[in-house]
């Protein structure tokens, strides 16, 4: 069989490993990267039922760069790196590891054969999370977590153990919610879905391989009738073309809907500091909100010496702003958060600039005249982060930032705590 020698303006090299639906190559000029080439082809029933589809290859190819674009903008770490044609795109060289994570929202499909007596539709809350062996030959069984560790996979030098588990158990809920989420901006219910993960040449763990209308159901309106992911070709006793045309209309469809998944609500935090004094705290402040995804704006005026003109400013954001928060930076008697949280029913956070009169100055940001309601941090990256969970509210991605922020943390803690484990007396 010939393959391409070129695709996207990239040489190939030797084909490494070829799917049902993809083909994966060596790129010689890029060591560190591979090609994934779509197919025209779906399939169902680990390969029992194929059937070739004109254009399905450039359909699953777009679909895939928009999930993954999503899914980078909110920090989570991905094997992807850009599509290069309409049918290709580039990864980051992984070793695979041969476990598919499923995520379910709903029971359906499989899961109610596996459990009889668990009605269809049955609400998972939180999302129900199961594994299973990646094995064609024996239909990809279900896997413990303790199966999986007891294998003692090891792929680029990483063995996988229950950290590496916990790792991927948590991404795979997290990367379910946010595509949750993001469907949800399209009234289109997220069902259940299935990723993997590989192991990068540094040994890391990333979200890997593709990501398309094979890999979810997808209801709009919550409607099982209205489904419009692979489902409806697995469902189909014969196919015909009229059938084929179906499913590609489907998975064009889901295609266009991608495009409109980025949140729509404008955003604004604003730093509002009572002297130029000021100005290295609020930068500080600036830059862990930005940090997080944060449209952020400084303005120096002062509660007391400028009420009006502090109340004008507000006034701006708030007839030009759907999500907005605001920070005050003032210290000795802070009039200015007050004064903003008695004129606004937008939040008020406080977050003093350090002084070495610090413990007295602080109790007129804590101690404030009743029907306030704006609340006192003392570090930047605390009122960064604060503004950050209220904004995520309204938009999912500053709200994934978040949550990979976390996860990124407990793993960060748990190679600490696994390198102190592993030091010799």
């Amino acid at each position: 069989m010939s393959y391409p020698k070129e695709v996207g303006g990239h040489k190939l090299g030797k084909l490494i490993i070829e799917g049902k639906t993809k083909q994966v190559f060596d790129l010689p000029e890029n060591p560190g990267l591979c090609l994934l080439l779509n197919k025209d082809r779906i399939t169902a029933g680990d390969g029992v039922k194929a059937h070739d589809l004109e254009g399905k290859a450039a359909i699953s190819n777009q679909t895939n760069a928009k999930v993954f674009e999503i899914l980078q903008a909110t920090g989570l770490k991905t094997s992807f790196v850009k599509q290069v044609s309409p049918t290709a795109f580039l990864s980051r060289k992984c070793e695979m590891i041969p476990i598919e994570w499923v995520t379910r929202r709903l029971a359906t499909g499989s899961f109610l054969k596996r459990n009889p007596g668990v009605p269809e539709g049955f609400r998972f809350c939180p999302p129900k999370q199961e594994t299973f062996f990646k094995d064609d030959a024996n239909h990809d069984p279900q896997w413990s977590e303790e199966q999986i560790v007891c294998a003692k996979f090891k792929f680029n030098g990483l063995v996988i153990g229950q950290d590496e588990v916990d790792y991927m158990r948590k991404a795979t809920i997290l990367v379910f919610e946010i595509l949750e989420k993001a469907w949800a901006l399209r009234d289109c219910a997220l069902i259940d879905m299935k990723i993997e993960f590989g192991v990068d040449t540094e040994g890391n763990i990333v979200l890997a391989d593709v990501i398309d209308s094979d890999s979810w159901r997808l209801w709009p309106s919550g409607d099982k009738r209205l489904m419009v992911d692979k489902q409806v070709y697995r469902n189909l006793s014969t196919v015909t073309a009229a059938d084929l045309e179906t499913v590609k209309r489907n998975f064009n469809w889901v295609k266009e809907q991608l495009d409109h998944l980025k949140p729509t609500i404008h955003h604004k935090v604003v730093v509002f500091m009572g002297s130029p004094a000021d100005q290295e705290h609020c930068q500080k402040i600036a830059k862990s909100a930005r940090d997080l995804g944060l449209d952020v704006d400084l303005r120096v005026t002062s509660a007391h010496k400028a009420t009006e003109e502090t109340l004008r400013i507000m006034q701006q954001y708030e007839d030009t702003h759907g999500a907005l928060v605001f920070i005050a930076v003032a210290g000795r008697s802070n009039g200015l958060g007050p004064v903003l949280s008695g004129n606004t029913s937008y939040p008020v956070i406080n977050c003093p600039p350090p002084s070495d009169k610090m413990v007295q100055d602080i109790w007129s940001s804590l101690s404030v005249p009743s029907g306030l309601g704006c609340a006192t941090v003392i570090y930047p990256d605390s009122a960064a982060l604060m503004a950050a969970q209220i904004i995520g509210l309204q938009d999912y991605l500053v709200w994934a930032r978040l949550r990979v922020k976390q996860l990124e943390m407990a793993t960060s803690l748990r190679h600490a705590d696994q390198k102190l484990r592993n030091l010799s007396v």
